[in-house]
């Protein structure tokens, strides 16, 4: 077994050590607003950032195609209040249409 392995097992050792831990957080903490808001925000900081990285990432550059294509039509889509099933088809209609166009 190479070096690399034992690390990603000690990543997934620690990352169920703090989910564990997380048991053990008293529930009046949990309760408390200002820790329900700060979970929420960081949420969806952290799918944003996710969203942003897959869009705009290609292995270590940054690549504009029709994935930010794709990511403003789904944009948009929400914007309208479109269902989420409409706006993941607008989304991969709009990258289908611009690879078929040629840009990415």
């Amino acid at each position: 077994m190479s070096e690399m392995w034992w690390w990603i097992l000690a990543g997934c050792a620690a990352a169920y050590g703090f989910k564990l831990l997380g048991y053990l957080v008293p529930e009046k903490i949990l309760e408390n607003e200002k820790m329900t808001r700060a979970a929420g925000t960081l949420t969806i900081g952290l799918l944003a950032s996710l969203t942003i990285v897959n869009t705009v990432a290609s292995g270590t550059t940054v690549a504009f195609d029709a994935r930010v294509a794709a990511l403003v039509a789904a944009g948009v889509a929400l914007l309208l209040r479109a269902p989420f099933l409409v706006v993941v088809i607008v989304g991969a209609g709009a990258a289908a249409l611009a690879r078929y166009l040629g840009w990415g």
